[in-house]
């Protein structure tokens, strides 16, 4: 343990008053208590320069240098660097991201860890990375809020129910494990009851994101909306959940060249989670309660396409683009933050 004490600036004061008197290195460190060589390298440290007119050692002087130095010592805040900074607030505030899928997309880009999911997550309590004339849990509220209502035990079903094409355990096997890309998962996400909704199909290996606004949550309606989609994608099955704008299923299935559909059992939304996940990230978009009737669908493709683009930390933070369709981008730059626009 060091028990090594900075010399004060009284301590100072009184290495000059010692100085003026004459007395030598040796008595002045035996007057302070101090090692002789704290008062050399002091002295040599702190005195003026030569061609100065100004005394040979100045306290107030030798106090601001090592104040200076004191500052220049300590590490360097990763996110004092104002460009990576920018990138972080851009990525959550624009984007979306969660600190952990930016810190491992910037170690996916550059092989090495350039900022940690921690350093992240600190600023964010800290408020370093709110917006000037912003309230100081700004940023915070940005984040993706968890939590779902799930049904109690004995709920009843009231919904009206219809028959089922297959059951999720007959599924194939290359949908189970994600071997291949052309296995989805499909579901609606509500506005305004009564109202227009999206429907959303996603791709269990690569998680891509297809899908569009239905004008009316109606099975006719959903239908349109799943068949445009998929027209042109590979589709092998389809995973939907029971709710009734899925019960015109099998004259979709007839209209894609006969994909099967696989129903969960109800109330086993975990069965699905990759399209129940997606789903959670576009409600940062499109907020529950909302009418979503007059949203344009060019800003709803927009959406789509940004969560596409970004990385998932279950495919190594890679993105959903780049899985599904084999290729590379380099969107992740922290030194040009344009680059994602």
């Amino acid at each position: 343990m060091c028990h090594y004490k900075h010399l004060t600036p009284f301590e100072r004061e009184r290495i000059l008053f010692f100085l003026i008197r004459g007395e030598s290195i040796t008595k002045i460190a035996r007057l302070l208590n101090r090692s002789k060589s704290t008062i050399s390298r002091e002295i040599r440290r702190n005195a003026a320069s030569a061609d100065s007119s100004m005394p040979y050692y100045l306290p107030f002087e030798a106090q601001m240098l090592y104040v200076q130095r004191r500052k220049a010592c300590r590490p360097h805040k990763r996110l004092d660097d104002a460009s990576l900074r920018a990138y972080v607030q851009t990525c959550i505030l624009k984007f979306h991201w969660s600190p952990e899928e930016i810190a491992g997309r910037i170690q996916l880009e550059y092989d090495h860890s350039m900022i940690s999911v921690t350093t992240i997550y600190r600023a964010i309590h800290s408020g370093i990375l709110n917006p000037d004339g912003t309230s100081s849990k700004y940023v915070l509220r940005k984040l993706r809020h968890h939590g779902k209502r799930r049904h109690k035990k004995g709920t009843k079903e009231c919904r009206g129910k219809f028959v089922i094409s297959h059951a999720i355990e007959e599924r194939p096997a290359s949908a189970e494990n994600r071997s291949i890309c052309g296995h989805w998962e499909a579901d609606t996400v509500v506005g305004k009851q009564g109202k227009a909704c999206l429907v959303t199909l996603v791709d269990r290996k690569s998680r891509y994101l297809l899908g569009g606004k239905a004008k009316r949550k109606t099975a006719a309606a959903v239908n349109q909306v799943m068949g445009e989609s998929l027209w042109g994608q590979p589709h092998l099955s389809v995973t939907p959940d029971r709710g009734k704008e899925f019960s015109k299923h099998v004259q979709l299935s007839e209209e894609l060249d006969h994909v099967p559909f696989y129903f969960p059992a109800p109330h086993q939304p975990w069965k699905r989670g990759t399209n129940e996940n997606t789903n959670g990230l576009l409600r940062e978009y499109f907020q529950k309660g909302k009418d979503i009737t007059n949203i344009p669908e060019e800003y709803i493709q927009r959406k789509f396409h940004e969560l596409n683009l970004r990385p998932r930390k279950c495919l190594g933070y890679k993105t959903p683009y780049e899985v599904y369709f084999s290729k590379v981008l380099r969107e992740c730059n922290p030194f040009c933050v344009n680059s994602m626009d």
